[in-house]
C-alpha cells in the first residue's frame, strides 16, 4: 500500500463556494430524449386528430400554403410542409451527423471494427426491405414505390429508444444513430437517382464545390462560424435547385465539421486569458477570454450543444404535426386492408428491417470482420432493428412522389403508420424479453475491482468511509488539471476521504503515458508514489526514460534500484492489471472517477465531486453539519 499524508488537520470550504449556483443541473440525454419523444408523440396524435376532424380541410390547406422568397430574378417557393421537411429537418440531420462524426473521430466508434457493423447493417436494412416489398408487389402498378420501405425515421427511432429501449441504452443508441445516418444517406441517394426525373446537374455540381469549400473552412484563422453558416445555406439552396432532397446538406456538412479532443495548449491559453481578465477586467480581455474558452472546444461539440435542444423540442414536433395527418376514414382503411401495397410496406418495414439489420450484424460478427461494443448484445441489436421499422419522414415523402393517385397514396400512408406502430410494439416486446432473460449490467458503471489496502495507492486515511477512485494518465492535461480539484476535495473532507489512483495510460494519444505509469510504480516500491506523482504532472511534455530518471534523482530515490525496477515484471504487470480492469469496464477517457463503487458521470470540478461524495453517504449530510 502507498499512502500520502493528510495535508490538512480539518476541513475547509472549497475555493469556489459560489460556483455551485452556476453549475447546470442536467438530467441527462436519456431524460431529455424521453421528454422530446413524449412531445413528438403528442404532436403526432394532434396531427392525426386534426386530419380526421371536421377541420380536416384546414389541415391540408394550411400545410399546402405557399411561401415565396424572391431575390432579384431568383425565387424559391415552398409549402409550409416543405419548409419543415426540407428546411427545418436539415437541422435535425445536421445534429445527428455531428454526433456520429464525433463518435467516429474521438468517441465510441474510433475502433473501426465497431464502426463497420452499423454501416453493413444499414446497407442490409435498405436492401432486404426493398426485396420483400418487391416480392409482394411484383407485377403491380405500385412496384415503383419500393423506396417507401427502405428508410428508418431517425427522429422517431431516437425518441422510441428513449421511451421503450433497454436499460443502459447508450451504446445501442450510438449504434442506431450511425446506422440511421448511413440509412438516411442511402435513402436520399435513392430519391435522387430513382425518384427525381428532373435532376439538374449544374446546381448539383455547385453543391459539390461548396462542400469542398466547407472542408477548407477549418483552416481559416478567423470567421469560421460565419463561413460555415453562409456555405451551409448555399449548399442547401444548391441541392434544392438540383431537385435533390436538401436535408442531405445537413448530414454532408456535419460530416465535414472538424472535431477534436480539447488540446492542452488551447486549454492553457484559455486559462492565461481568463487570469489576465481577472487581473484587469476590460471588454478587450473579456472578448479574448471568451474566444479562448470557445476555441478550446471543437466546433462540432459547440454546435451539438447549441442546436440539440431546438431540434428535439421544436423541429421534431413541428415535423410530426406537418406529416402525421393521415386520413383514417372507413373507405381508406378498407382499401388498405386489401392492398398489396399496404401489406408490402408493413412487411418490408417490420420484417425486412428486423431481418436485414439483425442478420447482417450477426454475419459480420461471426466472420470477425467487425465487433460489437461491450454490453451490446444480439438481443439488443434485434430490439433496435425492430424499432428501425418505424418509417415516417422519407417513407411518406417517397409515397407522395412515387404514387400520383391520392387514394393509392393514402393506402401507402396507412401502411406506413401501421408498420411504425407494429415496429414500436415489436421493439418494446423484444427489449422486455431480452432484459427479462438476461438482466443487463451497465458496463463500467460499477468499480470492477474492490479497493485493496495492500495493493492500491491510497491517499489519506485508508479506513475512511468515503472513497474517490481515479483512473488517470500522467500525460493527460485534464488529469493534471484535476489534481487541483482533488486537493480541494481532500481538504474539504479531511480524514473522512480516501483517494485511490489507478493507471489508464492512453498510449494512442499519449506516447509516454505508460512509461510514466511504470516510473511511478518503480517510485512506489521505494514508498514515494505520491511524491513522484506531482513531478510527473508538472513535466508532462518531458516523460522519456532519461527524464523520469532525472525526476527520481530529484526526489531522492535509489537510482540503481529505480532503474532496475523500471523494467521489472512486477512494475509492468502492476500497470497492466489496472489497464486490463479499465478495458473490461470499457473506460476510454481520462480522468474517470468512481465515487465508492459507482462511476461518477459529469463534471469533476471540486464542487461537483464534493456534492457526489456527500450524496454517497448512507446519511448524506454535509460534513460538519
Amino acid at each position: 500500500m502507498t499512502t500520502s499524508p493528510d495535508r490538512t488537520e480539518g476541513r475547509r470550504a472549497p475555493r469556489f463556494p459560489r460556483l455551485n449556483r452556476f453549475l447546470p443541473r442536467r438530467s441527462g440525454i436519456a431524460e431529455s430524449e424521453k421528454a422530446s419523444a413524449a412531445l413528438l408523440l403528442a404532436f403526432t396524435v394532434a396531427a392525426v386528430a386534426w386530419a380526421n376532424s371536421p377541420l380536416a380541410s384546414g389541415y391540408v390547406e394550411f400545410w399546402d400554403s405557399l411561401i415565396r422568397l424572391r431575390v432579384a430574378d431568383a425565387s424559391i417557393e415552398l409549402t409550409f410542409r416543405a419548409l419543415v421537411n426540407d428546411g427545418l429537418m436539415a437541422f435535425f440531420f445536421f445534429t445527428v451527423g455531428l454526433e456520429v462524426k464525433r463518435e467516429v473521430t474521438i468517441g465510441e466508434l474510433t475502433d473501426r471494427s465497431r464502426a463497420l457493423v452499423p454501416v453493413v447493417a444499414a446497407v442490409a436494412g435498405l436492401l432486404i426491405p426493398a426485396g420483400i416489398f418487391l416480392l409482394i408487389n411484383q407485377n403491380t402498378e405500385s412496384a415503383h414505390a419500393w423506396g417507401v420501405v427502405i428508410s428508418t425515421d431517425t427522429a422517431f427511432l431516437v425518441g422510441a429508444l428513449a421511451v421503450v429501449g433497454p436499460r443502459f441504452p447508450a451504446r445501442l443508441r450510438i449504434f442506431l444513430l450511425t446506422l440511421a445516418v448511413v440509412d438516411d444517406i442511402g435513402a436520399l441517394t435513392v430519391i435522387a437517382v430513382f425518384y427525381t426525373d428532373d435532376l439538374v446537374v449544374g446546381p448539383l455540381l455547385v453543391a459539390l464545390v461548396l462542400l469542398v469549400a466547407v472542408a477548407f473552412v477549418r483552416h481559416l484563422r478567423a470567421g469560421r462560424g460565419p463561413a460555415y453558416a453562409v456555405l451551409a445555406v448555399a449548399v442547401w439552396v444548391s441541392l434544392y435547385a438540383a431537385h435533390v432532397h436538401p436535408t442531405l446538406a445537413g448530414v454532408a456538412i456535419a460530416l465535414l465539421v472538424p472535431v477534436f479532443p480539447p488540446k492542452r495548449v488551447a486549454v492553457e491559453r484559455a486559462l492565461e486569458l481568463t487570469q489576465v481578465f481577472r487581473q484587469s477586467p476590460s471588454p478587450v480581455y473579456a472578448r479574448a477570454a471568451t474566444r479562448g474558452l470557445r476555441d478550446s472546444i471543437s466546433i462540432n461539440e459547440r454546435l451539438q450543444t447549441a442546436y440539440g435542444p431546438y431540434t428535439r423540442f421544436l423541429v421534431l414536433p413541428l415535423f410530426a404535426l406537418a406529416n402525421a395527418g393521415v386520413p383514417l376514414d372507413g373507405p381508406t382503411l378498407t382499401a388498405a386492408l386489401a392492398s398489396p401495397l399496404a401489406w408490402g410496406i408493413v412487411a418490408g418495414l417490420v420484417i425486412g428491417k428486423l431481418v436485414g439489420i439483425t442478420g447482417a450484424t450477426a454475419i459480420v460478427r461471426a466472420t470477425r470482420l467487425g465487433a460489437l461494443a461491450p454490453g451490446l448484445t444480439m438481443g439488443r441489436i434485434a430490439g433496435g432493428a425492430a424499432l428501425s421499422g418505424i418509417g415516417f419522414t422519407i417513407a411518406l415523402f417517397i409515397a407522395d412522389i412515387a404514387l400520383p393517385d391520392p387514394q393509392v397514396r393514402d393506402e401507402a400512408k396507412v401502411g406506413v403508420l401501421a408498420a411504425s406502430a407494429l415496429a414500436f410494439v415489436l421493439g418494446w416486446a423484444i427489449f422486455r424479453l431480452v432484459d427479462y432473460l438476461r438482466p443487463p449490467v451497465a458496463i463500467g458503471a460499477t468499480l470492477l475491482r474492490p479497493i485493496d489496502p495492500v495493493r492500491d495507492h491510497i491517499g489519506g486515511n485508508p479506513d475512511a468511509p468515503l472513497t474517490l477512485v481515479e483512473y488517470g494518465d500522467f500525460e493527460c492535461p485534464f488529469c493534471s488539471r484535476a489534481t487541483g480539484s482533488i486537493d480541494e476535495v481532500r481538504a474539504y473532507f479531511g480524514t473522512e476521504l480516501r483517494y485511490i489512483w489507478r493507471h489508464l495510460p492512453l498510449e494512442r494519444v499519449h506516447p509516454h503515458a505508460r512509461e510514466a505509469a511504470e516510473a511511478s510504480e518503480a517510485a512506489a516500491l521505494q514508498g514515494k508514489f505520491f511524491e513522484f506523482m506531482p513531478v510527473l504532472f508538472d513535466n508532462q511534455d518531458e516523460l522519456g526514460t532519461d527524464d523520469v530518471i532525472e525526476y527520481a534523482v530529484l526526489i531522492g530515490l535509489d537510482i540503481e534500484r529505480f532503474t532496475r525496477d523500471l523494467r521489472s515484471a512486477n512494475v509492468i504487470n502492476r500497470v497492466n492489471d489496472d489497464v486490463l480492469d479499465a478495458q473490461v469496464m470499457d473506460l476510454h477517457s481520462t480522468p474517470t472517477f468512481f465515487i465508492g463503487q459507482k462511476r461518477h458521470i459529469g463534471p469533476y470540478d471540486s464542487p461537483s465531486l464534493i456534492r457526489a461524495l456527500a450524496a454517497s453517504r448512507p446519511d448524506p449530510t454535509p460534513p460538519g453539519a
